[in-house]
This record gives structure tokens, C-alpha cells and sequence, in this order.
């Protein structure tokens, strides 16, 4: 019995499909160490790329992941609680932000703008579009959310990233939350 249920297992393993409540491959999700990916986001426009790797290259800076652009909890907490806080980020040597979602770069510019109106410190945060989610799968963060927007979204999260490495990670485990990765926890936890 023991022998057959392992072979099971073993063949499982070897497809990387579930067995008996285990998966045999453990989503990856973005870690400490990642580097940046190289895939193209854009900021305002189809034509204008942005290569995150390169625009961060050996500085210190915070990206953040969000599920939609104009969503409630993204435009009412999440977004505005790091312009709230910017100073906090500031003097932990943090001055360059960078918001993507997985939109056309007309509605993240329309909606950066949005947000803008009603914050300072706008120099300092970029909104990019991640249109085809390729950014957030290479980190491993897309989620499928069709039910809702219509295609697959980026998991919520903030990522540190000091010389074009992830240094540290706050990922909200259902994607959609504001708990993890909420402005004031991520400046915390950045200590």
C-alpha cells in the first residue's frame, strides 16, 4: 500500500500536479535576490517603453503592484497611503516609486494623474503599464481575476529593490487585500 501510494506521489511530483492536498511545485513568487525583470513596461503611451531595470539600475527604490487601476481599495488606500508616507521613505533613502498594473498605459496614465491631483510629491512615483501582465509573471505575481477585471491582474504587493536586486518583499497573500502591503506596514517593516 505504502509502495503505491509513493509511486503515486513520485508521478505526481514528476508532473507537477496535486497529490492528495500536496502540490509538487510551490508558487515561486517574487523573493529577496530576484533581480528586476527586463520586461518592457510603459509609461503614458504604447511608444514609450520603460526598461525598470535599467530606470532603477544601482539605486534604492519601491515597486509597487497593484490589481487595477481606478479599483477602490487601489485609488481610495493603497496608492495614497505611500504618497502619505513619502517622507518616511524618504529618509529610509527612498525616492523613486513605481506603480504597475496590468492596463493599457492610457488608463494608468489617466489614472496617475487621477491620483496626482490630490497628492504631493508627484515627481517622484511613476505609474507604468504592464498591458499583457508579462512583468507580473515573471515575478510570478499574476492572478486570475476574469470574474472581476476581465483578464489576469497582478497580485497586491510592495518590493524593495536596492542595486537592481529585491530586497525585501511584501505580498498580500490573497492578491487583492491592503494589509501587507499597506504603506505604513511596508515603512515598518522596512526598519
Amino acid at each position: 500500500m505504502l509502495r503505491t501510494q509513493l509511486n503515486t506521489f513520485y508521478r505526481s511530483a514528476s508532473r507537477g500536479t496535486p497529490f492528495r492536498g500536496f502540490h509538487a511545485s510551490a508558487a515561486r513568487l517574487v523573493k529577496v535576490g530576484d533581480s528586476v525583470p527586463l520586461t518592457p513596461l510603459f509609461e503614458g503611451s504604447p511608444g514609450n517603453s520603460v526598461n525598470l531595470a535599467e530606470e532603477i539600475g544601482n539605486n534604492k527604490a519601491l515597486i509597487v503592484g497593484v490589481p487595477g487601476a481606478f479599483s477602490p481599495a487601489c485609488s481610495a488606500s493603497h496608492v495614497p497611503g505611500f504618497y502619505k508616507n513619502l517622507r518616511g521613505f524618504n529618509d529610509k533613502g527612498i525616492t523613486q516609486f513605481y506603480v504597475i498594473a496590468v492596463n493599457d498605459p492610457f488608463v494608468t496614465k489617466a489614472w496617475g494623474e487621477s491620483i496626482e491631483n490630490h497628492q504631493a510629491g508627484t515627481d517622484q512615483v511613476k505609474f507604468l503599464s504592464d498591458p499583457r501582465g508579462e512583468f507580473s509573471r515573471d515575478w510570478d505575481v499574476l492572478f486570475e481575476a476574469s470574474k472581476v477585471f476581465g483578464n489576469e491582474r497582478s497580485g497586491r504587493y510592495a518590493v524593495l529593490v536596492e542595486n537592481g536586486k529585491v530586497a525585501k518583499t511584501f505580498v498580500e497573500p490573497d492578491n487583492t487585500s491592503v494589509n501587507v502591503s499597506d504603506a505604513e506596514k511596508v515603512l515598518e517593516g522596512l526598519d
